[in-house]
């Protein structure tokens, strides 16, 4: 009986999909301006946080800029669900070239091919759905490693739907050892670098504000010897059309004894992430608390 809420949004999300199916992809960028509208003038979800991060990520914007880079921010993400919903029917090994172009496409697949563990670092930028899809379309298996949704049934639902080409998910809490087991089996890792930690994790730069980040990517890449590669997926001309990059890697077996550095790495694979952005700010996902202020710990007097 508990179940019952769950299995009821879960069949909403799946008619929602069935219909986000049915509508062409010519069509979706028409059928959603009513919606956006609804979200991002009428309602102003998140209208709040996402001016904040515009105006310390990007202080010489106006106001009205500022709206309007919003509304392009909801208008990426209403297309992000279609795509989602979509990419699995429509981009296969047989028509791929019509939906994806690569950037850096020698060095990406140069590392991807080598025979060791690999950590690829993205953010919340872009369809990075979908890249891990297109990625391990091509046969290179990955894993990654998230939170399970409270609800069971959209949790399995979305899991089968990222290993349709491969890609295996860890759950978060616990997962440091499974991890470092497929690591140590040359199974690469893929991972969101640009998610907000504790107060014990790096805090870097990110657009001219310290940005609290896991240290774990730094940690697995330098434990391994694994390659980080700083990757994206951007929508290029309209829906279902990508870019997929590389934008830099970093082999720690080239690195001098002096630069092997937890926050060194980290801090440049946020700084590289930030140059991906900023070449199109309206993919990003300006409406989560990336930056969050730092606790202030009480220490305890001496007797």
């Amino acid at each position: 009986m508990r179940r019952i809420p769950d299995y009821l949004i879960y069949l909403a999300v799946r008619s929602a999909f069935c219909l986000l199916q049915i509508i062409p992809a010519k069509e979706i960028l028409f059928l959603a301006e009513p919606l956006l509208h609804l979200i991002s003038d009428v309602l102003k979800i998140r209208a709040g946080v996402i001016d904040e991060n515009l105006r310390f990520a990007f202080p010489n914007l106006s106001a009205e800029e500022r709206v309007t880079l919003r509304r392009m921010h909801w208008r990426h993400l209403l297309l992000m669900v279609h795509e989602i919903a979509n990419a699995n029917r429509k981009i296969h090994l047989t028509n791929w070239r019509d939906h994806i172009q690569f950037h850096n496409k020698q060095q990406l697949v140069h590392t991807l091919l080598e025979r060791r563990p690999k950590v690829l670092v993205s953010g919340h930028f872009g369809n990075f759905e979908v890249s891990g899809v297109i990625v391990g379309l091509f046969g290179f298996s990955m894993f990654t490693i998230a939170r399970p949704l409270d609800n069971p049934f959209l949790d399995d639902f979305f899991n089968k739907q990222r290993a349709t080409y491969g890609l295996q998910m860890l759950p978060k809490q616990d997962s440091a050892s499974a991890a470092e087991a497929k690591l140590a089996e040359g199974t690469s890792l893929v991972v969101l670098g640009d998610q907000a930690a504790g107060d014990r994790d790096c805090w870097v730069d990110f657009f001219g504000r310290p940005a609290s980040t896991h240290k774990a990517i730094a940690i697995f890449g330098l434990s391994f010897s694994a390659p980080l590669m700083v990757v994206y997926g951007k929508r290029t001309d309209g829906p279902l059309q990508f870019e997929i990059g590389c934008q830099e890697v970093v082999d720690p077996n080239h690195l001098s004894p002096d630069s092997r550095d937890v926050f060194e790495l980290t801090q440049w694979y946020t700084s590289t992430l930030e140059k991906i952005i900023c070449t199109a700010p309206d993919q990003y996902w300006w409406a989560h608390r990336r930056w969050k202020k730092r606790r202030m710990r009480q220490r305890r007097r001496a007797a």
